[in-house]
Parts: C-alpha cells; sequence; structure tokens
C-alpha cells in the first residue's frame, strides 16, 4: 500500500456550467482509522447527476453542498485495507459514500460488506445500488406500473432509465418508449435494452415524435431529464397518467425553462410524483435478492461507461452532464 493519497477537492463554485477549473486534485497522506473505524482503498467510484447541484451553495438537496476546498463525496465502493473494528475485516468489500478519493476512512457502521460473489463490484454501484433501486422503487411502490401500460422513460440510455425500461417490461407494460441522444443510443434502447420504440432528442419535436410512438398517449412517464421532456410527456399522458420525477438532469447545469402545459395537469386529473432514493433503502434487501438473479441469468442488461483514474473523475462527472455516457457513468481508480 502507498503512503499516498489522492482527491478531488472543490476548488469553486461554478456561477454558471460547470468545468475543468471548477475541481482540484490534490495528494494528500493516507489517513489512519481510529477504533471503529476502516481503511478503504476505493476501487470504483460513481458520478451522478445529483453532484452537479451540490456545487452550488443553495443547493436544494437531501445532502449538504460540498464546500470549496473540501473533498467531495459520494458512492464508492473498494477493498478494506486496514481495520479497528470486528465487524468489518481487512479484505471485505465494502460500499460507503466517501468517493472522489483513493482512500478514505470511515466508521465501521458506513461501511456495508457486499458479495462479490453475486456480482462485480462495481454492480453495486449501478444495477445493485441506487440506480437499480431508484427504478425498482419507482416502478413497484412510487408509482407502480399496471398490467397494459404504456410506459416512456426519458434519459433511457443512462443509469436509471436503462434499468426502468427493463423494469417496467417486467412488471407487466405493454409498451415502452424511452428517449436517448443520437442514433446510436437509439438504437441500443431498441436492440439492446428492450425499449418498443426510441426517440431522438437531438431531432427536436419531441413532442411529435412522441405521439407518433404513442398515438394513443402514454399511461406512465418516468422523469429523469425535466423541461422539453416533461412538456412532451404531459402532452401525451392520457386521462389519469402518472409520473414519477426522478431528476431533471437539463436543468442541472443551465436554466431550463418548466413545462408551459400544466393546465393539462388538472384537465386530465394526472399525477406527477417526485421521488427520493433515499426514502426507500429499506428496500435494498428485496431488490437486490431479485436484481441479482436476473444480472446471473442475464435478464437484466447493463451498460457502463468506465473512465480510468482519479484524475478523471472530474471529467466523468461534465460529460454525465453532457450525455457522453451510456448506462452508468464509473471511474475505476
Amino acid at each position: 500500500m502507498t503512503n499516498t493519497n489522492r482527491e478531488i477537492r472543490l476548488a469553486a463554485r461554478p456561477a454558471a456550467k460547470a468545468g475543468p477549473e471548477h475541481f482540484a486534485l490534490v495528494e494528500t497522506a493516507v489517513p489512519e482509522p481510529a477504533d471503529g473505524q476502516v481503511l478503504v482503498r476505493n476501487t470504483w467510484m460513481s458520478a451522478d447527476p445529483y453532484m452537479r447541484l451540490l456545487m452550488n451553495a443553495d443547493a436544494e438537496a437531501v445532502l449538504p453542498p460540498y464546500q470549496v476546498g473540501e473533498p467531495l463525496f459520494g458512492s464508492a465502493v473498494g477493498e478494506v485495507v486496514a481495520s479497528r473494528s470486528p465487524e468489518v475485516p481487512v479484505g471485505a468489500t465494502v460500499t460507503h459514500f466517501l468517493g472522489w478519493r483513493e482512500y478514505a476512512v470511515l466508521d465501521a457502521a458506513e461501511a456495508t460488506v457486499v458479495d462479490t460473489g453475486l456480482a462485480p463490484a462495481q454492480a453495486y454501484l449501478s444495477a445493485l445500488g441506487t440506480t437499480g433501486l431508484t427504478a425498482w422503487a419507482a416502478l413497484t411502490e412510487v408509482v407502480p406500473v399496471r398490467e397494459g401500460d404504456v410506459v416512456f422513460v426519458s434519459a433511457a440510455a443512462g443509469a436509471v432509465g436503462s434499468v426502468a425500461g427493463q423494469i417496467a417490461r417486467r412488471l407487466g407494460a405493454a409498451r415502452v418508449i424511452g428517449s436517448a441522444g443520437g442514433p446510436d443510443k437509439t438504437k441500443k434502447l431498441v436492440h439492446d435494452l428492450g425499449y418498443d420504440a426510441a426517440l431522438d432528442y437531438r431531432k427536436g419535436d419531441l413532442a411529435g415524435q412522441l405521439a407518433e410512438a404513442a398515438p394513443d398517449g402514454i399511461d406512465l412517464y418516468v422523469d429523469n431529464v425535466g423541461g422539453d421532456h416533461l412538456e412532451a410527456a404531459i402532452e401525451a399522458m392520457r386521462t389519469g397518467a402518472r409520473a414519477v420525477l426522478i431528476g431533471a438532469i437539463s436543468g442541472y447545469d443551465a436554466a431550463v425553462p418548466g413545462p408551459r402545459n400544466l393546465d393539462k395537469i388538472v384537465q386530465r386529473r394526472l399525477t406527477l410524483r417526485g421521488m427520493q432514493v433515499s426514502d426507500h433503502f429499506d428496500r435494498f434487501p428485496e431488490y437486490i435478492a431479485q436484481a441479482a438473479g436476473w444480472l446471473a441469468d442475464g435478464s437484466l442488461r447493463t451498460e457502463e461507461t468506465v473512465l480510468e483514474g482519479i484524475a478523471n473523475a472530474p471529467a466523468a462527472l461534465l460529460g454525465l452532464l453532457t450525455g457522453s455516457n451510456t448506462g452508468k457513468m464509473l471511474v475505476k481508480l
């Protein structure tokens, strides 16, 4: 084990669009665990859209904003290389929330031991992590899929969307439509991820594309984008349709107008419900037990975009905001 640790700190808060200048790669000493703590050598970390919101001082989020001059944080998985806790031994693979660094010291209670016999370690940051749980909880608890539903998923080639479409189908959806950016992603939606139709938002006229793909309207919308996608979905929603609002990535790095057709919510008696995955962590054991089997038998397909090295962690987040990823955006440390 080296004596040197590298971590990414917030160098400055973006006034508008985030860029490389807002991050700093800093070299520090590897920390020492105290009683009841473990030292983890991180092997994978996650880049997630909410991280852009936390770069703002006034972030309205469940988590506190990042602090200038301090390391960023987020989901990571790694190997315990030193332990002063009997509950978490050296050699265990654990998930935790101190990513954006090569080595992390944390209380043993904040480390979750995972079984790499069920799936590779990085799967616990994607299909078996909060990404998969978000899709599962959204479609089984927040706005449950009903048999025969026509479902529309935005950012369908992204981390949550690529899982959500497959789960919607498994739960009885009659038709699943996804949106993504560019012909390669839309082709993957249909050929690899089980979508019936794919919309390319870069072509414009999203509402027209959705009307063509679902001429009789949609019953359920999974919103990861906000903005024009939410507006198009509201326009296509049938009377009594539902939507789960998971994220609004289109507005995280720039100002985006809200939907101009909110009157349809009243006219059609629509239900739009927001969710935070942290409200559903109690369902993790149930979800992992099911999803691990789907991964093993190949019935749940996953996609990953992987960048190498801690120095590329900022590029991973910035790329995520511009849609450069397919599936989960990960950094291999």
